[in-house]
């Protein structure tokens, strides 16, 4: 008891300690720089509409097989927008869709171009880490648009928010299945006309996980995550978004049981789990226990997020799957774990 009462003290003076800091010269060299607090505001893209043009991008992985390029821009083209392909977009250096160079430029070129309106990756994978010393986010934070991906494209969602405030969106890729759900939500949320998200029943996603509640309540605050994976290769980065009040969201594939366990271990021990204010789950795909002795999900939840006392559920239509819902990143909303419902508080598009 008096350990814990004597490390309460210790916390509540470093906090306080790093507060008069910042008040000063000095805090502006302790700030964390990736807080989107000191670019002033947080900025809202122009909401997409029918007939409005879409740059596709490759920031990651070549997709193995060239003839799905035109493939995937005819699908976009079927949803009723234009296409602007990258000019290295079909580049390819190894697994890489060209250099850490050529992908960044498609990247910034994209966010300067007045005639792009939303930009979206071909694929997720692996990559876009590499880039984000080369990205010029004062180019973004000067021609806010929609950028839209997820899975790798984590990177970018959290990496953009932080640096410029920009409000950004996980959602599906080009490659993704394009289902009437994914393409309902997609609209939806990028004309703005969507703000409750809930869990639907079994027949848009018989292989998905139940909704189930690990705390009970409600809570409020900015919306921030993505993929688990990407998100701990980040730690430690000036990248990441000021994670006070955010109910984060994260997902996952073909991750053991131990390994999330691990992951979640990182971001506990980066301070990141003790800022948030609620906690939502998504969908881990092929995510399975290695042997009987394995700690469940659940286990594993039980171990990391339980004991925050925090609102938190899983089973979210969130991650690698066919019906997939797109979730603003950096919008403030309100989470029900008994009803299984994230709602906007406001709309993020202007």
């Amino acid at each position: 008891m008096k350990t814990n009462n004597f490390t309460g003290k210790v916390m509540m003076n470093r906090k306080g300690f790093l507060k008069l800091l910042s008040a000063g010269g000095l805090g502006s060299l302790l700030a964390n720089t990736g807080d989107y607090s000191q670019h002033k505001s947080i900025i809202k893209p122009k909401r997409l509409q029918q007939g409005d043009t879409i740059g596709l991008i490759s920031p990651g992985f070549i997709l193995p097989d060239a003839d799905k390029y035109d493939e995937i821009i005819e699908q976009v083209q079927k949803l009723d927008y234009k296409v602007k392909e990258g000019h290295n977009a079909r580049n390819q250096y190894g697994y890489l869709a060209g250099t850490d160079a050529e992908r960044a430029a498609d990247l910034n070129a994209m966010f300067a171009d007045d005639s792009v309106d939303a930009i979206m990756p071909f694929r997720g994978g692996w990559g876009c880490n590499r880039i984000l010393p080369l990205i010029d986010f004062d180019i973004i934070r000067n021609n806010p648009k929609i950028l839209v991906g997820y899975s790798d494209i984590t990177t970018l969602l959290l990496s953009i928010f932080a640096k410029t405030g920009l409000i950004t969106f996980h959602g599906p890729v080009g490659k993704s299945e394009w289902t009437d759900y994914t393409k309902q939500h997609f609209k939806e949320v990028l004309t703005g006309k969507r703000k409750l998200f809930n869990i639907p029943d079994k027949d848009i996603c018989e292989d998905c996980d139940d909704l189930e509640v690990i705390t009970p309540g409600k809570a409020t605050g900015t919306l921030l995550g993505g993929n688990l994976s990407v998100l701990s290769a980040m730690m430690g980065s000036d990248y990441l978004p000021n994670w006070d009040n955010g109910i984060l969201f994260l997902e996952d594939i073909g991750e053991d049981v131990y390994r999330l366990d691990r992951m979640l271990t990182q971001l506990k021990l980066n301070g990141v789990l003790e800022k948030i204010s609620g906690f939502i789950f998504g969908q881990c795909i092929s995510c399975e226990m290695s042997s009987s002795k394995s700690l469940t999900l659940r286990q594993v939840f039980d171990d990391h997020i339980k004991p925050l006392g925090i609102p938190a559920f899983s089973g979210a239509m969130i991650g690698h799957i066919d019906n997939m819902l797109t979730l603003p990143v950096g919008v403030p909303v309100e989470m029900d774990t008994q009803e299984g419902t994230i709602k906007l508080n406001e709309t993020a598009v202007t």
